[in-house]
């Protein structure tokens, strides 16, 4: 499907202007300057009950004025507004649904099953692409076909839209993605990765036991098969606001982190999270707790010492 035009999509909300609501992207030609068609680019947004935010990511996505787009949405049941706003959109999706699914892992997994592209890529339904995109992943792939990824910066914004930071991705390794974090070794923003849809498909998509870092655990499978190269031209707005699941559940997220660590052959990576886990949980206790702790610690190494005397002395 080529990108429809502006005047094309539904008359966006009162008091909504700029992009993505009045204007839009650069309209590529059918063809790529050598003859080629342009690479199909299949995009998955997995939504439940993100109405307020949605029509934004519609709209940054249907408005990059790519020739060779294929955009699936798949809704696990919502109970506000979001399929009213899907369905003012439906003419220009590949294919959508609203029914109940295990969480996102499963949803994307969903989507992804029904894409037909050569790359992929995945879009909150609270997040949405930086004008021209499309183009520039584009552009940047063709100029590094090497690789197995594709990523760019983004921006942070908050609940309302205001501009937060800028990011910059720094792309590793397998080992070096199980060490994730701003201040460790990998980063990359999620919104702002495009990758390859074969080997995807190889390594059987997104392991939906995950909840909280299956985007970590994706690249870290991936560097097994490839490498991922990054620029820093702005691809995508990546929302951040007190409700979403990796800021109110920080020990669940770090317990996956350490799950798919070992569960991917690195457990020095793993124990070098679980002893942060730890530190930080030591302080956050009050004094009470530790001291507690500690002489919880104390008996029961007391108690195997013990044992061990008892052991060499046959008793």
């Amino acid at each position: 499907m080529h990108c429809p035009h502006l005047n094309e999509l539904p008359i966006p909300p009162s008091k909504k202007i700029g992009w993505p609501w009045t204007e839009e992207s650069s309209v590529l030609p059918d063809k790529m300057p050598n003859g080629d068609i342009w690479p199909k680019i299949s995009i998955v947004t997995a939504s439940y009950n993100q109405g307020q935010f949605i029509e934004e990511t519609i709209r940054s996505i249907l408005l990059q004025g790519y020739p060779n787009l294929e955009y699936i949405i798949v809704d696990g049941g919502s109970s506000d507004n979001s399929i009213e706003i899907i369905k003012k959109y439906e003419n220009w999706l590949y294919y959508w649904v609203s029914e109940p699914d295990n969480g996102q892992s499963h949803a994307l997994n969903k989507g992804f099953e029904r894409a037909t592209g050569e790359i992929f890529a995945w879009l909150n339904s609270d997040d949405y692409y930086q004008r021209d995109a499309l183009r520039n992943i584009i552009i940047f792939r063709n100029n590094n076909l090497n690789f197995i990824a594709w990523v760019g910066a983004c921006y942070d914004i908050d609940k309302t839209g205001k501009l937060l930071r800028k990011r910059f991705p720094r792309v590793g390794n397998k080992r070096q993605f199980g060490n994730w974090g701003e201040d460790k070794d990998a980063w990359i923003g999620q919104p702002a990765c495009f990758f390859d849809a074969h080997t995807f498909k190889r390594i059987n998509g997104i392991d939906e036991r995950l909840n909280y870092v299956l985007d970590v655990d994706l690249w870290m499978r991936l560097a097994d098969h490839g490498k991922f190269i990054s620029t820093d031209q702005v691809l995508s707005f990546d929302r951040k606001y007190p409700e979403i699941k990796s800021y109110y559940d920080k020990p669940m997220q770090q317990a996956e982190h350490i799950f798919i660590a070992f569960n991917q052959g690195l457990p020095q990576v793993a124990r070098k999270r679980m002893v942060e886990c730890r530190d930080i949980s030591l302080s956050s206790m009050s004094y009470k707790d530790i001291c507690i702790l500690f002489l919880k610690r104390s008996i029961r190494l007391i108690i195997n010492n013990f044992k061990k005397v008892c052991n060499r002395l046959n008793v």
